[in-house]
């Protein structure tokens, strides 16, 4: 009798933890990861869907204007979709490819689009000179603050099946993550 109740209690752990991995795993949501360059470990992660678009600012070495580069979720991907820049320089697109387009803003800026190109490995040093802002879901991030000078970020676009439990409206106030 005794080593039916042992087999019957393992076999309940066993339906336990499976079914915790199917939940964690079916509540798992689309997100944008920040990793580090160098060790792999996640930096922060941010809730995304198919069409959102971030964007990373900061001020070329060279010219030393503002840059912004623009990107969007496709199909799971990170694409660049659009760059903004303020005065042509070294390092900067001084040609329009085909499929490509220049306007201008009211601010006097150039923008570029119909890049359209899936960024497989999209990374960033984050400036020791100046500081590399992300701009995600109306928050404007600061790089520096977050990661540190001279830091390598890496951007993937993925599932995480922790985000839920993360969300800042899943916890009491009190409990939330900052």
């Amino acid at each position: 009798m005794h080593r039916k109740g042992l087999l019957r209690i393992g076999a309940a752990i066993v339906v336990i933890i499976t079914a915790s991995i199917f939940i964690l795993f079916t509540l798992s949501a689309p997100c944008l990861i920040l990793k580090s360059g160098d060790t792999g470990g996640v930096i922060r992660s941010f809730p995304v869907q198919e069409g959102d678009e971030f964007s990373v600012t900061f001020v070329h070495s060279v010219n030393k204007s503002p840059v912004t580069d623009v990107y969007q979720i496709v199909n799971g991907d990170i694409y660049v979709v659009r760059t903004i820049y303020y005065a042509f320089g070294a390092g900067v697109q001084a040609e329009i490819e085909e499929g490509q387009r220049l306007d201008y803003g009211q601010d006097g800026s150039m923008v570029v689009s119909g890049f359209n190109r899936r960024m497989d490995r999209l990374s960033y040093i984050v400036g020791t000179v100046s500081d590399h802002t992300l701009e995600i879901g109306g928050e404007k991030i600061s790089l520096r603050a977050l990661c540190g000078r001279n830091t390598t970020v890496r951007f993937v676009s993925s599932h995480s099946p922790w985000f839920p439990l993360r969300r800042r409206s899943f916890f009491p106030m009190w409990f939330r993550s900052k």
